[in-house]
């Protein structure tokens, strides 16, 4: 009640209304989830209401209450994670989770453009198992764009005039990339292609422990693929040429792609993976570019485990209810139509009658 009278439309209270906003989100973000479990429905609620969810998405203007309500988000994220990654569900958390993917549901249809602009530290804060969560943020696409049909026969994607706009991501993911050393390696690695004791050490770089399931420095592990992979567009940019399966190859991007699919172990490529296909949404230069290294990846594997596991992450978030991001279906729908990738010849296709369905 005290926030919907200090948000009528009355002229001495628009002059304060963004101060009132952020006081309301610096209040939540105090009482969020991890800190007073028990009062979680009712934060859920609040933070959901429609006039709350309008004040700080829709009627701010220059989106100013979109980071804060952002952050908010991620607080439910983070206190969700332990459970949702353990899948220990019992009833209480149950209900959190189903108000969770109402709330993400209403984003996607009123404001998907919060969602594509801070796509990536919610996909940071989601466990690798929510696949459907994930797809709900990553089907999001700007409202004034209309996806083509990713079932069109022949469908020439990098004739798309979308395809060469990149994406706003409002996150800070090359902060992430710590320690500072580490950055600069990197950095000199992707201009000089040296020091060759760069690929060798980037496994152990990425490592934190060795407890199965928390083997990885997830946040790294994404921020990396992200950062690389942007440089590497801006490497093609500069040449005056586009990504596509020839121009993306033989770089020292694609060299660091193409060691961490061979030297990581099963865990560590199952979230290396998924970080690709976290970039795999609407239109854009983005989704162009990680979709050509994946599809790249498959050709190139050395061991047919690597093409298994590719395989897995793209069928893991087909098979469940959609929506399905555009990205993720074109990538499928060339890996298995293309006859270049035999993707039919492989063993793992027909090990399950229902993967071959």
């Amino acid at each position: 009640m005290l926030f919907l009278e200090l948000n009528a439309p009355d002229h001495i209270l628009e002059a304060i209304n963004y101060q009132i906003l952020t006081a309301y989100c610096h209040t939540l973000h105090i009482l969020r989830p991890a800190k007073s479990p028990g009062f979680s429905y009712a934060w859920l609620e609040l933070i959901s209401h429609r006039l709350f969810l309008g004040r700080m998405l829709g009627l701010t203007p220059q989106q100013k209450g979109w980071g804060m309500y952002a952050q908010l988000l991620v607080d439910l994220f983070k206190y969700l994670a332990p459970f949702l990654r353990n899948a220990e569900l019992a009833k209480p958390v149950t209900l959190l989770y189903k108000g969770t993917l109402r709330v993400l549901l209403v984003l996607l249809h009123d404001f998907p453009e919060f969602l594509c602009d801070y796509h990536y530290g919610f996909c940071d804060v989601i466990p690798p198992n929510c696949i459907q969560m994930r797809n709900l943020i990553l089907s999001a696409f700007p409202r004034n764009m209309r996806l083509p049909d990713p079932f069109t026969p022949n469908l020439k994607v990098d004739m798309l005039s979308e395809i060469s706009h990149a994406p706003r991501v409002l996150t800070n993911f090359t902060t992430m990339i710590l320690p500072h050393t580490f950055k600069k390696d990197l950095d000199t690695y992707l201009k000089a292609r040296s020091p060759v004791t760069f690929l060798s050490e980037l496994r152990s770089n990425l490592q934190v422990c060795n407890e199965p399931g928390l083997r990885y420095n997830i946040s790294l592990m994404n921020a990396l693929v992200l950062y690389v992979g942007t440089q590497a567009i801006s490497y093609i940019r500069n040449k005056g040429l586009a990504p596509n399966m020839s121009t993306i190859a033989h770089s020292a991007h694609m060299d660091i792609f193409q060691n961490l699919a061979v030297d990581l172990d099963t865990e560590g490529r199952y979230l290396f993976l998924n970080a690709i296909a976290n970039q795999l949404r609407y239109p854009n230069s983005h989704t162009h570019y990680f979709s050509c290294t994946l599809l790249y990846l498959f050709a190139e594997a050395n061991t047919e485990a690597i093409q298994e596991q590719i395989t897995r992450v793209l069928l893991e978030r087909l098979i469940v209810n959609r929506p399905h991001p555009w990205g993720l279906l074109i990538t499928f729908i060339e890996l298995i139509k293309n006859p270049t990738y035999k993707f039919w010849n492989h063993e793992f296709v027909h090990c399950a009658p229902e993967i071959e369905k």
